[in-house]
């Protein structure tokens, strides 16, 4: 075969030699039919140094299609008996005299290909009912195949869209302020990516996706690249988000190394699994030791990682938007806050708060002593011209801003 065959083929393998035994013929296959060449993807033989998986042909020139044109019945017991099968090649070479076809369709309607079985020999005893067995191994086969069309078609899809953007340079970089609720003075800014409205997708979906298909480290480095370029535009600290994997790979030391680590906040979520802390803690380690922070985002959002925070011994902890929204009037919301600004201080970390988008709300996380806010209500994701001047550039240790 010249390959390990995949779980699916192996199931479609079992099929083929299911129509062999039943029609007692030497080669059964699964092809693929793309329009213009006819894929041999798994092959059944009697003869498998000679008919193996893999083989191509034209598709024009095959029994396949003439059989799927009409010119040619379903089944053929004596491929002598037509003429129009005598004028193909492989009636020549490798002399087919009996054959069996039936059409593999999805279950939206398209054709995928064919499910076949031949002989060297003209075989009588071929008959209509045997058409009927191709027809339902043909179904299973297409039950089996479906999923990783699908699959492959969603990875076409997904590469399509992604390929001019990060041909392009990667996603647009919105900054949004985070200010000291304390003061009301803007201490750094989130860089957040933004893509084409039309594909009506969040980021964290639009990563995911690169992710999915293997462009996700590069992806997440093109939007590293693009919001350190504003390093230069604003003052202040900026916020970038980067998943662990990415982190710990070799292009993102190199892209940390030159930036002012002193003026980077690198922001994890709590949702994103880290494989191996030792290592995250290791990678981190050099940047960590010449001024750059780390946090955890999206805290509370379920409690699911505390061991996240404990483990990774952040800088920072953002608490996420679905527990500050209408805290002000929620008592319930209001205790989960204060847990967390206990929590945070008792560690010496400094606490964000996401989505703020109401006087009340910031009022409110003042009161119960979060350091910082960021949200709607102090300004929405732009470009870096919008953005106040900072007063304060390098904070200091203890209370500096996240």
């Amino acid at each position: 075969m010249g390959r390990d065959r995949t779980a699916a083929e192996q199931q479609i393998a079992e099929l083929l030699q299911t129509a062999r035994a039943s029609l007692r013929l030497s080669v059964a296959f699964l092809s693929r039919l793309d329009g213009v060449t006819q894929h041999l993807e798994v092959v059944e033989s009697s003869m498998p140094l000679i008919f193996r998986d893999g083989i191509t042909q034209k598709q024009e020139t095959s029994f396949c299609q003439a059989i799927l044109d009409g010119r040619l019945p379903a089944v053929i017991p004596d491929v002598k008996a037509f003429p129009e099968a005598m004028r193909l090649p492989t009636a020549r070479i490798p002399r087919i005299r009996s054959y069996v076809s039936a059409p593999v369709v999805l279950s939206d309607g398209s054709l995928y290909g064919t499910f076949c079985a031949f002989g060297f020999t003209s075989d009588k005893e071929l008959v209509q009912r045997d058409e009927a067995l191709m027809g339902v191994l043909a179904s299973a086969a297409s039950v089996i195949i479906e999923p990783e069309v699908r699959s492959q078609a969603r990875r076409s899809e997904i590469e399509a869209r992604l390929a001019p953007l990060i041909a392009g340079g990667g996603p647009v970089v919105a900054l949004q302020p985070i200010v000291d609720l304390a003061t009301g003075e803007r201490i750094g800014a989130e860089a957040l990516s933004r893509f084409p409205a039309e594909w009506g997708m969040t980021p964290d979906v639009v990563f995911a996706e690169a992710h999915s298909i293997g462009l996700g480290h590069r992806l997440e480095l093109l939007a590293l690249e693009r919001a350190a370029e504003h390093l230069d535009r604003v003052d202040g600290y900026i916020a970038m988000n980067v998943s662990p994997a990415t982190l710990m790979t070799p292009e993102c030391g190199a892209l940390l190394s030159r930036l002012p680590r002193r003026r980077v906040l690198l922001e994890l979520s709590e949702h994103d699994q880290v494989e191996d802390y030792e290592a995250l803690t290791t990678a981190l380690a050099p940047f960590r030791a010449d001024g750059l922070r780390l946090a955890i985002d999206d805290v509370g959002a379920g409690f699911s990682s505390l061991r996240h925070i404990v483990v990774t011994a952040p800088d920072v902890i953002k608490i996420d938007r679905s527990i500050v929204a209408g805290l002000d009037t929620d008592p319930v919301l209001t205790k989960l806050v204060q847990s967390l600004v206990e929590f945070g201080h008792g560690c010496l970390v400094r606490v964000v708060a996401e989505g703020v988008e109401t006087a009340g709300e910031a009022a409110a996380l003042r009161t119960l002593g979060v350091d910082d806010g960021q949200g709607w209500h102090f300004g929405r994701p732009g470009p870096p011209e919008a953005l106040a001047a900072v007063r304060q550039v390098v904070p200091s240790p203890r209370s500096q801003p996240a």
